[in-house]
């Protein structure tokens, strides 16, 4: 009587190459399950209070004419909303050159300015140069105001990530997104979403274990 075969039987057909390649493929799957999982599960706030001592605008990439993109725009209208509901006194733009020469933070709050908001309640942090740069470096201005607490700004698809980072910080947060000012193309919305957890990742794999804050 044949003996019957397993229904990985045809893996012994393969060479140890389509083996790594299969092997690869696995691993890049688990890891993009185990990415869109902590997502979904990222908290939003480690806090119920309602009032905070600062907003934080994390920052996008300026266009290269250096206005502020679409997403910024989306971010600082949000900022200005809450600002003027009382959510917070203060507002924190951060954001470096990242991705060209302008620096984000700047050209947002110059956004701000032209929306009523007044100088002296704008903080800029110019160095960061991605999320993490843009948490730490925001919590260390905050420090050197004796606050504690702050409402996070940021786009709907980049909220998840964001409250990852945030919440291995020693604060008082509540994330905010920032809803698009428009409506955005089913294809746009899916590459930005797959790059996000693509982004993901890269964090859950390596930045977050070689981008501490130093504080």
């Amino acid at each position: 009587m044949p003996r019957r075969r397993g229904p990985f039987a045809w893996l012994g057909h393969i060479g140890w190459l389509g083996r790594s390649i299969l092997g690869c493929a696995a691993l890049v799957l688990l890891l993009i399950a185990w990415a869109a999982l902590d997502r979904a599960f990222a908290p939003r706030q480690n806090t119920s209070q309602s009032h905070f001592d600062v907003l934080i605008v994390l920052g996008d990439p300026v266009d290269p004419d250096g206005n502020p993109s679409p997403t910024e725009q989306a971010r600082v209208a949000e900022a200005v909303r809450q600002y003027e509901r009382g959510v917070a006194p203060h507002i924190i733009f951060t954001g470096g050159p990242a991705h060209n020469r302008f620096i984000e933070a700047q050209v947002m709050a110059q956004t701000a300015m032209s929306q009523g908001i007044p100088a002296s309640d704008i903080l800029e942090d110019r160095l960061a140069l991605d999320t993490i740069e843009n948490a730490c470096n925001s919590l260390r201005i905050m420090r050197s105001h004796g606050w504690d607490s702050a409402e996070v700004i940021t786009s709907p698809n980049h909220l998840p990530r964001s409250a990852m980072i945030f919440r291995g910080l020693p604060l008082k947060w509540r994330m905010d997104p920032a809803p698009p000012l428009g409506q955005e193309p089913a294809t746009l919305t899916f590459a930005i979403n797959a790059l996000e957890i693509l982004k993901t990742v890269h964090y859950l794999v390596w930045s977050r274990q070689t981008e501490p804050c130093r504080l």
